[in-house]
């Protein structure tokens, strides 16, 4: 069973009729858009519990908030707020009780959900978060006695791959002329060269780098950095919308290299992507903000005060899957009622 957080009220009777609820969900489960979560409620009682309401939900949000400067170029400036939210799932089942009573013991509820085929991708930020839940209840006579909740990860998906079947090997260069040593000049040469520039999470980047040192300086290091630009939608107080870009590196490798002057080498490397990433994507998808991605090959040059840059556009694309259904979990416990709010 996975550990989720326990949201029980804080005041309960020192003698609640409820020992315990459970949510027993796949440990570590990954689910993409589409798919289905299937688990199962198990409650706990110390003794008999009459008119029960035991129900169990999936919840799925996203929301946004930065604050910026307004009214800069005047006599005056002012902080003011931007923030956004997007609700992405909402369903709810409620399990029949046979004869309207529970007896003491433990009893199994199995339930399952259907995802919306359309979902963006867990996600936390300084400024953005996506998250979504499983929340398990039991009502008695309008209190609430227990709570469960666990949060999933949710990988989303996109029609990339179906509108772009083919890739071509994708090749990019960068070269500058640098100074050094007073009057001495030269050129620094980085060519990235991959066979693909579009991958799904969890999938290894493979790249290959040639760096040309045509300076009488020895080169150390080459940094590499996958970043994602994330922009964010959000309106102030005033209902005025406003855009937010933010830039993150998500993995950085450093190869150290001592390529000596008048010289060339080859540096193979390979990044191992996060199981979970928001796909390459538009504002659509997630209606609060949209990411892009970028692998980043720096040369940096203390002894000029300069660095040479090579940049490649990344694509993060998961296919939907074949089929959206799913059928409940095979169990003893009772089988629960639907009502979905999309």
């Amino acid at each position: 069973m996975e550990e989720g957080e326990d949201v029980s009220p804080p005041t309960q009777p020192s003698m609640s009729v409820v020992k315990l609820i459970e949510l027993v969900l796949p440990k570590d489960a990954i689910y993409l858009a589409g798919s289905c979560v299937q688990g199962q409620v198990v409650l706990t009682l110390h003794s008999t519990l009459v008119d029960p309401i035991v129900r169990v939900e999936l919840v799925g949000r996203g929301y946004v908030e930065w604050s910026e400067e307004v009214g800069a170029s005047r006599d005056y400036s002012r902080d003011v707020i931007c923030n956004n939210k997007a609700d992405y799932v909402h369903k709810t089942k409620t399990f029949p009780v046979a004869d309207n009573w529970l007896s003491a013991g433990s009893h199994t509820f199995d339930f399952h959900f259907n995802l919306p085929p359309r979902l963006p991708s867990t996600f936390a930020s300084k400024i953005g978060h996506v998250f979504y839940y499983v929340q398990a209840s039991c009502v008695g006579r309008e209190h609430i006695l227990a709570k469960k909740r666990i949060y999933l990860l949710v990988q989303g998906t996109s029609d990339f791959h179906r509108e772009n079947p083919l890739q071509k090997p994708l090749f990019v260069e960068a070269e500058k002329k640098v100074s050094y040593n007073c009057c001495s000049q030269g050129a620094i040469g980085l060519q990235i060269q991959m066979e693909k520039n579009r991958f799904t999470p969890g999938e290894k980047v493979v790249f290959t780098t040639e760096v040309s040192n045509q300076t009488g300086k020895c080169i150390k290091t080459v940094i590499f950095a996958l970043y994602a630009h994330v922009q964010y939608w959000g309106f102030t107080p005033k209902a005025e919308q406003r855009s937010r870009v933010d830039s993150s590196a998500l993995l950085r490798q450093e190869a150290n290299t001592q390529i000596a002057p008048f010289n060339t080498a080859k540096i193979i490397s390979t990044f191992g992507l996060p199981p979970v990433l928001s796909v390459s994507s538009d504002m659509a998808s997630s209606k609060i903000m949209s990411t892009q991605y970028e692998l980043v090959g720096t040369v940096h040059l203390p002894w000029s005060l300069t660095c040479v840059k090579a940049k490649v556009p990344i694509v993060i694309a998961r296919t939907p899957p074949d089929s959206d259904g799913c059928q409940p979990q095979e169990g003893a416990g009772a089988l629960a009622r639907e009502d979905c709010q999309d």
